[in-house]
């Protein structure tokens, strides 16, 4: 939860992703012990008991893979939340631009409108009369 949560606020330093999954592997590691303890019912010889070399191995193994899955899940999970945050950010840009373009052509439209209706920027009484050629 710490971690998704730190993914989540945008985190991705490397060093606190380790130091996470490190936190995880041990609270993992004692939440079995916890369960192993909670499920025997023998006598505390049966407790004291190390279990074998072959499953401690195999146990060991798995843990690690499982973190590895996990740190993969949440490294995808952070890339898909940037790659969402990027386009998120694209389309308001785009948002942005197409409202501005229709703004301008507004303008346009309107500036033309009223060309129509006035005429010609200068009036005739106001230009030089035409030149004869020599």
């Amino acid at each position: 939860a710490l971690q998704l949560s730190y993914l989540h606020a945008g985190g991705h330093d490397p060093a606190i992703l380790d130091q996470l999954l490190h936190l995880q592997a041990e609270a993992m590691a004692l939440e079995k012990r916890s369960t192993e303890l909670h499920r025997r019912t023998g006598p505390p010889a049966v407790l004291a008991e190390p279990p074998s070399t072959g499953a401690r191995g195999l146990d060991a193994a798995l843990l690690a893979v499982e973190l590895e899955n996990r740190r993969l899940e949440d490294e995808l999970l952070a890339l898909k939340v940037r790659r969402e945050r990027r386009a998120d950010t694209g389309s308001r840009v785009a948002q942005r631009h197409a409202e501005e373009l229709a703004q301008l052509q507004a303008e346009v439209g309107t500036l033309r409108c009223h060309m129509e209706q006035t005429g010609p920027w200068l009036p005739t009484t106001i230009l030089p009369p035409p030149v004869a050629p020599p």
